[in-house]
């Protein structure tokens, strides 16, 4: 039987051995065994385990497809997701002070997604199964809060009533300060009959809206969220940070990055995360392409208290950006692109007079192509600071503060 060493962690969690071979659920220094597919070590046994391995805090971890990195140590892990930043950075030729990760705490994931499936008695539902399509029941998951775990019951309801035996509905659930949201893709198409019976099951599983596909069944009363002084009704299926924890840090980082500033332009705005606190101190613009989360927005900030002047846009900025000249009458700027950046309007602000911007990231690959294009405009990167709010996977994101040398 061949052994193999593995040499470091690649950017998805796996251990990486000479070849490449990859090897899930293994650390740097361990010497494992296996059979070969591919580029692949199946049926991996541990030989020599590391001194930074731990024993996985959930049960399914060896079967669910969630979690990638339970097997390391809290120090592994967090070492790992900043070593991921800093190559990025320095895959772009830049250095940078990277103060030290914050991590969520467990079982504080508020929105998750579960495959539900009709069976011959009755219905299942949990996550996928590690590298494949098998649906795994995760009834002691350590990742998402416990209101999560007792929607899973939500879930295999909804898959009785509106699921197929030849395939998974996507329930995606969200917590609020209201109660569940709740929104499934992937159901049989909706009629007459399955509008009412799942109208009833919303009233009676007492959540607070059901959204199937893109029309919304019921609504008891409206899932809001808050975003500082406000509360908004974000659209389903709209986006928000992963964890409260997480949300507050990158919240923290962004305020640090245009402290002082008196009117700042908030891209890719969203429901408001960060444009609604912001507006405690200053004046916001909003820029976001999906108009029913600026109205959502708006609505919010006209129904709180004691907020400075919210205007918006709805824009699509990777279609056109903001020129120039619309930065004129703002000190800062604060950007959250999706995953794929935002080169286009990266260029925008390299012409403009912008002085400070802060940068959040869910994709290090294309926060550090943009920092770099930044950076060569005139600008110099004051400190990066990465945020862990998906414990346990390979994700990791990214608050940033920039100003014009």
């Amino acid at each position: 039987m061949i052994e193999y060493k593995i040499n470091r962690l690649g950017i998805y969690g796996d251990g990486i051995a000479n070849g490449p071979v990859f090897v899930p659920m293994t650390l740097p220094d361990e010497v494992v065994t296996g059979t070969l597919e591919g580029a692949n070590l199946k049926d991996v046994k541990i030989v020599t385990p590391s001194d930074d391995r731990v024993s996985p805090p959930c049960r399914h971890f060896k079967s669910c497809g969630g979690c990638q990195l339970q097997h390391a140590s809290d120090d592994v892990v967090a070492a790992f997701k900043t070593d991921i930043v800093a190559q990025a950075l320095a895959a772009q030729g830049i250095t940078a002070d990277i103060r030290p990760i914050v991590t969520s705490p467990a079982q504080s994931r508020r929105r998750a997604t579960f495959a539900a499936r009709r069976t011959k008695k009755g219905a299942m539902s949990g996550f996928y199964g590690r590298a494949s399509d098998t649906v795994v029941e995760i009834p002691g998951c350590q990742v998402v809060v416990p209101e999560l775990l007792e929607a899973r019951e939500i879930a295999e309801a909804l898959a009785e009533l509106g699921g197929s035996r030849k395939g998974t509905i996507a329930v995606t659930v969200t917590t609020s300060h209201i109660g569940l949201d709740v929104q499934v893709s992937g159901g049989k198409p909706i009629d007459g009959p399955l509008r009412i019976t799942l109208a009833g099951l919303c009233d009676s599983r007492g959540f607070a809206r059901l959204t199937w596909e893109d029309e919304v069944i019921a609504q008891r009363e409206p899932p809001v969220q808050r975003f500082g002084a406000a509360n908004v009704c974000p659209p389903p299926g709209a986006f928000m940070q992963a964890t409260a924890h997480g949300e507050a840090q990158l919240l923290a980082a962004v305020q640090e990055a245009v402290q002082g500033a008196k009117r700042v332009v908030d891209l890719f705005s969203g429901c408001g995360t960060f444009t609604l606190p912001l507006a405690e101190n200053a004046e916001v613009l909003a820029v976001e392409g999906d108009a029913d989360m600026v109205a959502a927005m708006d609505k919010g900030w006209r129904m709180a208290k004691g907020l400075k002047t919210v205007t918006h846009l709805a824009r699509d900025l990777y279609r056109r950006p903001l020129l120039p000249d619309e930065f004129k009458k703002f000190d800062a700027v604060v950007i959250d692109p999706p995953r794929s950046g935002a080169e286009a309007q990266t260029a925008e602000l390299i012409r403009s007079d912008i002085k400070r911007i802060a940068y959040v990231s869910c994709n290090p690959v294309t926060f550090a192509r943009d920092v770099a294009q930044l950076i060569a405009g005139g600008f110099t990167l004051d400190w990066v600071q990465p945020v862990d709010q998906f414990r346990w996977s390979s994700h990791v994101e990214i608050a940033a503060q920039l100003s014009r040398r």
